[in-house]
């Protein structure tokens, strides 16, 4: 997805319970300032493409159980992501992506409760994060965090 610029470590897992398991190993383990990314490719690849309703069905609620082993174990100032990178709606006719709005979820414990809205861009996540980590502002973007005691 990077063509390797940037990647200090890469972790292979072959099915979504070795991507939970690496990822919540990765999120132990992480030192200060890291970046872990998972593509939890499952869902497009073996149920979105495929329109398997109920194994997308069920890959979400075991994700959804391992989330909370994930969230247990986030460091104090961990800010958690997730957002898909396009629709793939498994009830849908054909085999390609869906043009669906994609959700995006941030948790951080400061984080203030709120509905975002519709974002025009991927790039409102990039900002976001620029702005977490207390970078200088993208070119492109805007910052969808609100912190608790943040105007």
């Amino acid at each position: 997805i990077y063509a390797h610029v940037g990647i200090t470590q890469k972790f292979k897992a072959g099915s979504l319970m070795e991507l939970c398991d690496v990822t919540l190993e990765r999120v132990k383990n992480a030192p200060n300032n890291s970046l872990i990314f998972t593509n939890f490719v499952h869902f497009d690849s073996d149920y979105g493409h495929r329109r398997d309703v109920s194994g997308y069905a069920n890959a979400l609620e075991y994700f959804d159980a391992r989330l909370k082993e994930i969230l247990d174990n986030l460091k104090e100032n961990d800010l958690l992501i997730l957002c898909a990178d396009h629709g793939c709606d498994p009830s849908f006719k054909g085999t390609d992506h869906t043009r669906e709005y994609i959700p995006v979820l941030f948790y951080h414990k400061d984080l203030q409760p709120a509905f975002l809205g519709k974002s025009e861009t991927f790039a409102d996540i990039g900002q976001s994060i620029a702005h977490f980590l207390g970078l200088s502002p993208l070119d492109y973007g805007k910052n969808l965090l609100n912190f608790k005691g943040q105007p």
